[in-house]
């Protein structure tokens, strides 16, 4: 199964807000429909992240798919406190992760149905 969704990765939590909120060299960026996020990232954590896009009022509707190696209750309960839309613990097998996120991509753009994006600029 192939999708035709761009990918934008980032490689921080600082580097993600930036992009969100279409700042500095992500600045006329559109909005994700889907954010993929791990919770083990540099200079601003996945947390740190996920708490500052569920208490936006813009970005709150983006679906967050928590996508990380910890399989740790903590860290489960915590994404699920800070408003995750899932949780799920990354595979170590380099197919099964493709696998994985094929199937996290079918599911949200495919089966779900998700709120109409903002028209204009969404990262108010």
């Amino acid at each position: 199964m192939v999708f035709n969704n761009n990918l934008v990765v980032v490689d921080d939590g600082v580097a993600a807000v930036d992009y969100l909120y279409s700042r500095g060299s992500y600045k006329g960026f559109p909005l994700p429909d889907l954010i993929l996020l791990d919770i083990n990232l540099p200079k601003k954590n996945g947390r740190e992240v996920l708490s500052e896009i569920k208490c936006n009022p813009y970005l709150k509707k983006i679906p967050v798919v928590v996508l990380t190696t910890s399989n740790s209750r903590n860290d489960i309960e915590d994404a699920y406190q800070l408003n995750a839309n899932c949780y799920v613990v990354k595979p170590i097998d380099f197919e099964k992760f493709i696998e994985v996120v094929q199937s996290i991509c079918n599911f949200w753009f495919n089966i779900v149905s998700l709120p109409a994006g903002e028209e204009g600029n969404s990262h108010k």
